[in-house]
């Protein structure tokens, strides 16, 4: 059983501990059954943490390309840029565009913000570095793609 599992379980059976404690001192009529929340898959968790900002498939695709070729990137080209393509983005983004966090494979404010200043330079980019990922900066990644698509 995975971690994520353990836990719901755990908190499921604690609630449901103290839920049947407090029902009996409480009233003598009887509760509907709840069910247990749905467990979280390690496929779902791995479907969260895909980010494509706002490109295709394919265009990822081109992207995962670009990243295998240029900052070691050894994951599967399908197309989900998920946590091991950010790391690759990251580490890319660490060494030309003042990206300063942990290479953890997050997309947040400063791994979008180090992303538009290469934007802003070679993508047409012309929105703050706000690091929001907002239409103008998915429009410039999507320039971003396409001329990663030689590498494929």
């Amino acid at each position: 059983m995975n971690t994520m599992t353990r836990t719901l379980v755990s908190l499921t059976a604690a609630a449901g501990v103290a839920a049947g404690g407090l029902a009996g001192a409480a009233t003598a009529t009887a509760q509907p059954a709840r069910s247990a929340p749905a467990a979280v898959s390690t496929r779902d968790a791995a479907a969260l943490a895909v980010n494509n900002l706002g490109l295709s498939t394919t265009q990822a695709r081109y992207v995962q390309c670009w990243i295998k070729a240029k900052w070691n990137y050894k994951g599967a080209l399908d197309g989900q840029l998920g946590t091991q393509s950010w790391k690759s983005l990251q580490r890319w983004l660490k060494t030309h565009w003042g990206y300063k966090d942990d290479i953890d494979g997050i997309v947040g404010k400063n791994t979008i913000s180090a992303l538009q200043r290469d934007l802003k330079k070679y993508h047409g980019y012309q929105g703050k570095i706000d690091g929001i990922a907002g239409a103008k900066t998915k429009a410039a990644f999507k320039d971003f793609a396409a001329d990663s698509k030689p590498y494929c």
